[in-house]
């Protein structure tokens, strides 16, 4: 950090004594949370971003491509090839950096690293290492790239918090914050002249990457949202979703000499580029049509028909009963026979409304469900379903993806209680839940190994195991199609105390 000061004082100190040497313009252009190959509404998708990537480049060669993590799911086209389709429609216009995010790793660690190596540009995480603490073979560190006659160091950094979220395996993740903050001032001390931290983390992180001073610019992804900040020393861009809206940033540098020594100062010019403006590139474009069809007739089948209205906004499945959560843990109970069954609303990712009346298709049912995780049937005391129940609610005020919704039982919640006893009134059925009694519980694999924080599932006897478990999805298309008509309804299953 003494190091990044002193450079910092020699910029400010730059005088009228000093010769100006050059001006180079160099470009950034990052992106992120990029799930979808099609456009929505006119804007994003694959073909509108690689326009995007070969005008930048074309315009100023000392461009610099990066992605900051989240492609390879969820999405509906992920359900089917666990993201290989991400792949090759960046493999037309590759980045020099990819950052894996978390989602990267939904389908598995030995997924990313098939896709890794199918990639044409380089992966790279300086804070994700085998379980031993060994480099992952093919997954890269800081990256020390010339570009105009300047020594760029890249640092790129996972977020920490993806063993919770995601099926990571036995892969070691170094905290965020502090790995990326020494890295950064160990470029410095290797003669980096600009710092940029490429990192997959949230906004909390950001903030703390920010308030360091150690970089020069940071291009962050996870938020979902846009965002611009420059403090005098560090320029920030959070890099909206689905390639939305792209903010390329140019650093207009000077490099001058002072008493023998090169003294770089720079300024940014953030560009805002909304891509509903963009023509999709036309090879791109083609690939993504073919992609199109294939769904279409393979997806384009209705199911059944909702007599209801159904939601599954993101706000909605984190924060309250949804009937889509109640449809889709109704088809997991139905489905399997369980007694109870539970569903993270973090794993139902559609964001939308549907009509009552709407004829459900299976393009339907794997938009909300696109993860590939399995339905599995656990055989657990009731004691550990009160402690699933109160990790469900432990962070509802911050809308975590822990939020269950659920069948076969009804219980409430209070909010303004500490976390971890906040839960109360659990009945299944019409039975108070009984903490000795053995009940067997539907989940999705993921939750069931400890994710979203669901530690309290585990230790039962399964009673289904994931090879032999159907898919989330198949198990709600089945229960549709079975059903023809379907009709849930928000019922008090969940009831918030105080309201």
């Amino acid at each position: 950090m003494f190091a990044r000061f002193l450079l910092s004082a020699a910029v400010l100190g730059l005088g009228t004594g000093a010769a100006l040497a050059e001006q180079v313009t160099i470009t950034l252009l990052g992106v992120g949370d990029v799930y979808n190959f099609e456009e929505e509404d006119g804007r994003g998708g694959f073909a509108r971003l690689n326009a995007v990537a070969r005008a930048e480049r074309a315009a100023n060669p000392n461009t610099l491509y990066l992605f900051d993590g989240d492609m390879l799911s969820p999405s509906l086209m992920s359900g089917f090839d666990k993201g290989q389709n991400t792949i090759d429609l960046t493999n037309i216009v590759p980045f020099d950096l990819a950052v894996p995010g978390n989602h990267e790793f939904d389908f598995g660690p030995e997924n990313f690293f098939e896709k890794m190596k199918a990639s044409k540009y380089p992966w790279a995480a300086i804070n994700i290492t085998n379980a031993d603490g060994s480099a992952i073979e093919g997954l890269g560190g800081v990256m020390m790239k010339e570009v105009a006659g300047l020594k760029v160091a890249l640092i790129p950094v996972a977020q920490d918090t993806s063993p919770q979220v995601s099926s990571t395996g036995d892969l070691k993740f170094l905290p965020t914050v502090k790995t990326a903050i020494a890295a950064a001032e160990q470029a410095i001390e290797d003669g980096a002249d600009l710092v940029v931290g490429v990192v997959q983390t949230d906004m909390v992180n950001d903030r703390a990457l920010l308030a360091s001073h150690a970089f020069d610019v940071i291009l962050s992804g996870d938020d979902h949202s846009y965002a611009t900040a420059y403090d005098g020393v560090t320029a920030y861009v959070e890099t909206s979703v689905d390639g939305q809206f792209l903010n390329p940033v140019d650093l207009k540098i000077d490099i001058s000499e002072k008493d023998g020594k090169r003294v770089i100062k720079w300024t940014p010019e953030f560009r805002f580029i909304d891509t509903a403006d963009v023509q999709p590139d036309p090879e791109t474009q083609a690939m993504v049509d073919k992609l199109a069809a294939g769904l279409d007739e393979t997806l384009g089948v209705e199911i059944g028909t909702t007599e209801t209205a159904l939601d599954s906004r993101r706000n909605v499945v984190r924060g309250e009963e949804s009937t889509m959560g109640n449809l889709i843990a109704d088809a997991m109970r139905a489905q399997t026979g369980a007694d109870i069954a539970l569903m993270n609303g973090g794993g139902i990712r559609a964001d939308r409304t549907y009509d009552a009346g709407a004829k459900l298709t299976r393009r339907d049912i794997l938009s909300e469900l696109p993860f590939g995780n399995v339905t599995v049937v656990t055989e657990i005391p009731g004691s550990q379903v009160l402690g699933a129940l109160e990790n469900a609610v432990s962070q509802v005020e911050k809308g975590a993806g822990r939020f269950a919704q659920v069948s076969g039982l009804t219980f409430a919640y209070d909010a303004a209680a500490e976390p971890g006893k906040r839960v109360s009134e659990i009945m299944v059925g019409d039975v108070p839940l009984d903490a000795d009694k053995l009940y067997t519980v539907a989940v999705n694999d993921y939750i069931l190994g400890g994710g979203d924080g669901y530690a309290a599932l585990g230790g039962g006897r399964i009673v289904t195991e994931g090879v032999t478990g159907a898919l989330v999805a198949n198990d709600v298309m089945a229960y549709i199609e079975k059903m023809g008509n379907v009709a849930p309804k928000v019922e008090g299953r969940i009831r918030k105390l105080g309201q």
